[in-house]
């Protein structure tokens, strides 16, 4: 321990102390705790984290140990992490505050999930190698199924968990895509040898990497999947969808930015794609009526931005982006779980005046839509207009896709504005309680909690500033100049005037039902379909394909095992009748021979055994013949008697001999 920085403790802690308390929590037998003590212990976890995160960035501190194939399983406090890590750990640390409002999201196995999240997501930006970073990913996606379909009983919410974490699990094969290439190419699994790599091999590990990131934030043609998270509890998506898994999506492909720009493709289609969903997922956040759908939408339009930092390699504006983004949009989707946990409702017809129901949160909720839509000089103007002026290096043509897609950002943060600012009137209580019982009532905490992410978002926009833009990691781009800066701000004012018009007049002469009258406006409302062509493209195709291999599976492959096995069954009854006819027969005629030879066998054996005793009765009395003989003196007649015994024995041995060669 002597030679180990107590930074490198802390920076290790940031990633195990979360996970152990969350693991704890979800396991109720080794911690007995009370649901509004659990989530404070949340909570405290976290702001302790928050806390020692500053010094480990400060340091910039790196662990690892020893992997396979040569790598390590590395962590390190730099990079974008160096301002990310404590935004995350800051607005993780005010949601579980937050959820300790709210009965359900104070529940200790919320608590354990919401920690185990973090701690995946922090192992995510923390990791310097491709196992460590291929870890943190997998956990995070876990996790967010999990706290998406956290009401378990509901088929709705499980199946839009399902729907996410398949759909971003599919897109995570990419990093797998990306490791197989490393290691084909002979590179380190480090995250910053990627871009070391030979052409060929580089760019499979740049497309995995894009695909990889793309699905994760929630980019076309993957951004369905985010309007399906939205059926989680507010605080879970206040999380996952602002500094945490959609924001690692881009927060991948900003890390990565290098490797996208050694290729001759990558850096571009990156561009495009992020511009695209900027553009087109701002022309779905208009047509919402339900607020954290119009929320859902506007995270993907915001997070097109960072991809296109990253790709036109704007790295460090694209980072400012990304993080005063997680202060605003955390900020928005706690305040409509406040409003959804007070009124029952999330439809923005039934939320017709709310910003003046509860005036405190109304404050501060409307800095967070007057920041969400680019007002000068609030955060996400100034880090917008650093990413467009890194674009404006690159191409003209992104550069004016990037206006429009800022033009249709103030547009959709006004559209919620001016509905949530305008007076109520007694039809707009049509929709109350349609979703949950609503308690009419507004805890002070979540004021405490919404304060200081207000003020974020009103201030991080300094974080552009060239005294702080230059301590940023990563690419500096050129700073906008004057008349970029005058543009901005007046097309802002401008889109901001015609929306409030156009909002005023719409829901002044017409209900939200009609609203979605127009079929461009029920493409948009319906998120261009993408899930439905989804389903169409690839889900039951894949379907069919599974069914038709199960029918041959079926038929043919278990038809011939099947038949197989009935050839085998009748072969062997063959066999067992031929054992029993002919072996089996064979045998018993062989045992009755051979009993019948045992038989003669002995007869003959007893034939023998009689000439013998006969011969030796006969040299008995030979013998006594032959005394009486030499006793009387007739030795002439011993001879004779001795001469013809021998020939009798001769006879009777050969004619024994002849019977027995003749068996």
């Amino acid at each position: 321990m002597s030679g180990v920085r107590i930074e490198e403790v802390l920076l290790v802690a940031i990633v195990v102390a979360p996970a152990l308390v969350g693991a704890a929590l979800l396991w109720a037998r080794v911690v007995r705790i009370s649901s509004s003590n659990a989530g404070w212990l949340g909570a405290a976890v976290l702001a302790v984290m928050a806390v020692v995160s500053w010094p480990v960035v400060v340091s910039g501190v790196s662990v690892g140990t020893p992997f396979v194939a040569g790598s390590e399983l590395g962590l390190a406090a730099g990079g974008p992490a160096v301002l990310l890590l404590p935004t995350m750990l800051v607005v993780a640390t005010l949601v579980l505050t937050v959820a300790t409002s709210e009965p359900e999201t104070s529940e200790p196995r919320f608590t354990g999930l919401m920690l185990l999240f973090t701690s995946a997501a922090a192992l995510t930006v923390l990791a310097t190698s491709l196992p460590a970073l291929l870890v943190g990913w997998e956990l995070m996606g876990v996790a967010s199924y999990a706290l998406i379909g956290y009401r378990w009983a509901d088929p709705r919410r499980v199946g839009s968990g399902a729907t996410a974490f398949l759909t971003t699990r599919g897109a995570d094969l990419g990093l797998y895509l990306a490791t197989a290439a490393a290691l084909a190419g002979g590179t380190e699994l480090s995250l910053d040898s990627l871009a070391e790599m030979d052409g060929g091999w580089r760019d499979v590990a740049a497309a995995g990497v894009l695909v990889a990131g793309l699905g994760k934030a929630a980019q076309l043609p993957f951004s369905f999947w985010l309007a399906r998270a939205m059926d989680g509890p507010s605080p879970a998506s206040a999380l996952l969808h602002s500094a945490a898994m959609v924001a690692l999506g881009g927060y991948l492909l900003v890390r990565l930015s290098p490797l996208l720009e050694g290729t001759s493709w990558a850096g571009a289609t990156t561009s495009w794609v992020g511009v695209t969903t900027a553009v087109l997922l701002g022309c779905v956040a208009i047509a919402q009526t339900d607020l954290k759908q119009l929320l859902a939408a506007s995270t993907a339009a915001q997070l097109g931005f960072v991809v296109l930092a990253a790709g036109v390699g704007a790295t460090a504006a694209g980072t400012t982006h990304l993080v005063a983004h997680a202060a605003v949009k955390s900020l928005l989707f706690l305040a409509a779980g406040v409003w959804l946990h007070a009124l029952g409702t999330k439809r923005l017809f039934a939320l017709t005046g709310a910003l003046r129901l509860w005036p405190a949160l109304g404050a501060l909720s409307g800095a967070g839509l007057l920041a969400l839509s680019g007002l000068p000089p609030l955060s996400l103007w100034a880090t917008k207009d650093a990413v467009l002026a890194g674009v404006r290096e690159e191409s003209l043509p992104l550069y004016l896709c990037a206006l429009l897609a800022s033009a249709l950002s103030v547009a959709y943060a006004l559209v919620a504005l001016v509905i949530l600012a305008r007076p109520r009137r007694p039809r707009h209580d049509i929709g109350l309680d349609e979703e949950q019982p609503g308690t009419r009532a507004v805890d002070a905490r979540v004021l405490i909690a919404l304060a200081p992410l207000a003020l974020a978002g009103v201030v991080l926009g300094l974080l552009t500033l060239p005294q702080v833009l230059d301590r940023v990691p990563g690419r500096i781009p050129v700073a906008p100049s004057t008349s970029e800066l005058v543009v901005s701000s007046a097309l802002v004012v401008l889109v901001a005037v015609g929306t409030g018009t156009w909002v005023l007049r719409r829901w002044d002469r017409c209900d939200e039902q009609a609203s979605a009258s127009s079929p461009v406006t029920g493409l948009l409302g319906s998120w261009l379909h993408l899930e439905r062509a989804a389903h169409t493209l690839i889900v039951r195709p894949t379907l069919r394909t599974a069914e038709a291999a199960a029918r041959v599976d079926d038929r043919i492959i278990a038809g011939a095992a099947s038949g197989a096995g009935r050839l085998t069954i009748r072969a062997a009854r063959s066999v067992a009748r031929l054992d029993d006819r002919a072996l089996s027969g064979a045998v018993a005629r062989t045992a009755s021979g051979t009993l019948r030879a045992a038989g003669s066998s002995a007869r003959g054996d007893a034939s023998i055994a009689g000439v013998v005793q006969g011969v030796a009765r006969g040299a008995r009395r030979g013998g006594r013949a032959v005394r009486r003989t030499s006793s009387s003196g007739q030795l002439h007649r011993y001879y004779l008697q001795l001469v013809g015994s021998l020939l009798v024995v001769l006879v009777l041995v050969s004619v024994v001999v002849l019977i027995e060669s003749s068996r």
